[in-house]
This record gives structure tokens, sequence and C-alpha cells, in this order.
């Protein structure tokens, strides 16, 4: 991913639902517009991250394969 101004955020060996309950959790943190990367091995979030940004309101970027899991660029809504 290119952008270079997003937070990362680490939740590889998590499984389901904690991913998406900490991405909230630490999205709360973030300025509105802010961007977080979010790392995952969850197989479910390809599901479970589109679905919590659409509930929340927030802007799913950018989502990638990556070796071993996902990777997903989150915009905290305004």
């Amino acid at each position: 991913m290119p952008d270079t101004d997003a937070v990362v955020y680490d939740l590889k060996g998590l499984k389901c639902p904690l991913p998406v309950l900490k991405t909230r959790k630490r999205m709360r943190t973030l300025t509105p517009g802010a961007l977080i990367a979010i790392e995952t091995t969850d197989p479910l979030a390809v599901i479970d991250v589109p679905h919590f940004c659409n509930e929340d309101g927030h802007t799913l970027e950018q989502t990638d394969a990556v070796t071993g899991g996902h990777r997903f660029l989150i915009r905290k809504k305004a």
C-alpha cells in the first residue's frame, strides 16, 4: 500500500471477531479522516472488515491479499 500516512495496526493471529473489535476500539482514538492499515491473518476478515466499515460509516480505501492474510486501508469517517 503506497499511503505512508496510515497508522499500521498488526492484528495477525487474532480470530473473528477480535480484528474488528480491536479496529473499532483503535479507530475511536483517531481523528476524522485519518487512515489506518490493519493487517490480519483471519480468513473471515474479507467479509467482516467491509461489513464493519459499512456499518460504522468508514471508507474501505483498499484491500490487499498478502502472504498469510490480508491488509485493509480504512479511512475514518469525517
